[in-house]
């Protein structure tokens, strides 16, 4: 390993299990180590709000130095993590294989699970996290729970607000009466036989924002890949976990690694690849859940096998060549790449798929929104999230495109929120909620 080196970064399994891993003494040691490093380096500043908050609160001690910072003063450096891993894959030049072995995301996680341990999660909380529960109760009243959620709404929200922490201005994403599993089976798209890529064959693990809250992501990507000759079926055991993770609740992670797993294990055996439709699940399966049961053999069989749905897209336009009936798309996309599809390490996949369309006009946004899943909907956060999602928004503004697109939906109604809070006069930007949807428009499958 050399100074500037351009080796890859690569990851340790979470050691969860270990009772060191809850051992407080120890983790603030660790904490020291990696918040000493950070400090005299500063090399994040500006990715997302726990450094700058790290940095004031160092500068702002007795000495200067991290030695006159109080433990107890670490809480709201780990609360501003979003586990977006932008530090780790994109800034850190002490990741490993450096002999430092800087993992900023995975040491908030150690912090967060300690807390998770000591019962520290408000009933409130964790009760958000059950997007399977809350999505088939909700989609029951889909009507009734999109008005009592809609920004705007004063009699409902400021009552959540009080309730639940969740920020009375933050924009919800809404809840569907049908499901996307049940729109697959009633009305699955005929696969074109004609098409290049003709006898490839796919399962969709729908996600649990995909299954409850846009399905339009799903019937949008079974219809692209219809086009293109790929025989799909859609799969959806339970939630991939992320809300979790961001809590700590790694034992809960585990249980869904290994029964999502062992779901999708008998179609990878036939021979289907795996498709998550959103980057921070394909993100857990690709990456996250191998570090927490790295010795569970479905797992690694699952991570794989498993692509998200830009990157299958090019990769059929690259290998067999995608079928006809491309049209261009009017006025332009600025797309923002998802910090979750940014951690998978596989390229501007989304950016790159819509650069297949004909007369394509794309905009690339390489920057956080500022949403970072649950965390930029809270009370405490809302307001922050809008700041670091700020140059987001005046890019989008600037580049002045028809649509606005991301590969996570929640970013980019975090983004457009952020476009209506400038100042001055803005054009009319449609945001999308993944550029799937744009991709299927382009072949005349949606309106």
């Amino acid at each position: 390993m050399s100074e500037g080196s351009l080796e890859a970064p690569t990851r340790h399994p979470i050691a969860w299990q270990d009772p060191d891993f809850y051992d407080e003494a120890k983790l603030d040691e660790e904490l020291r180590r990696v918040f000493d490093i950070c400090h005299g380096c500063r090399r994040c500043f500006n990715l997302c709000d726990s450094f700058p908050r790290l940095f004031d609160l160092i500068d702002d001690s007795e000495s200067g130095e991290l030695d006159t910072v109080d433990s107890n003063d670490f809480k709201p450096v780990v609360d501003a993590c979003t586990l977006c891993d932008m530090c780790f894959m994109t800034k850190c030049p002490y990741v490993p294989p450096h002999e430092f072995n800087l993992d900023f995301p995975h040491l908030m996680l150690r912090y967060r699970a300690i807390e998770q341990k000591k019962g520290m999660r408000t009933l409130a909380e964790t009760q958000l996290t059950e997007t399977d529960r809350n999505g088939r109760l909700a989609g029951g009243i889909a009507g009734l729970a999109n008005w009592a959620s809609k920004e705007g709404n004063s009699l409902t929200r400021p009552i959540m607000q009080a309730v639940t922490g969740v920020h009375k201005d933050a924009a919800l994403p809404k809840f569907n009466g049908r499901s996307f599993t049940a729109r697959a089976k009633s009305d699955p798209p005929a696969v074109n036989t004609d098409a290049p890529a003709y006898g490839r064959k796919a399962v969709l693990y729908a996600t649990c924002y995909a299954n409850y809250n846009n399905p339009e992501i799903g019937v949008a990507t079974q219809a692209v890949l219809a086009r293109n000759g790929v025989e799909t079926e859609v799969v959806y055991p339970e939630c991939c976990g992320m809300p979790q993770l961001e809590h700590g609740d790694i034992a809960k992670v585990a249980d869904k690694a290994k029964a999502v797993a062992g779901a999708l294990g008998p179609w990878i055996e036939k021979g289907y690849d795996v498709i998550a439709l959103v980057p921070s699940c394909a993100l857990m399966l690709k990456f996250e859940w191998p570090l927490i049961v790295p010795d569970d053999e479905a797992v690694k069989t699952l991570s794989q096998a498993t692509r998200d749905i830009s990157e299958y897209v090019v990769d059929i336009a690259k290998t067999e060549g995608l079928a006809d009936g491309l049209t261009a798309l009017d006025g332009g996309v600025s797309m923002h790449l998802a910090c979750h599809a940014r951690a998978q390490n596989m390229g501007a996949k989304a950016a790159e798929m819509l650069r297949l369309l004909p007369d394509a006009d794309v905009a690339v946004i390489e920057r956080c929104s500022g949403h970072g899943g649950s965390w930029g909907v809270m009370k405490d956060n809302f307001e922050v999230g809008l700041k670091v999602g700020k140059p987001v928004a005046r890019t989008a503004v600037k580049n002045a495109k028809q649509y606005l697109a991301s590969e996570c939906p929640l970013a980019g109604m975090h983004i457009a929120q952020g476009v209506d809070r400038l100042d001055g006069d803005k054009p009319e930007i449609e945001t999308v909620a993944h550029p799937i949807i744009l991709f299927a428009q382009a072949y005349g499958l949606t309106a």
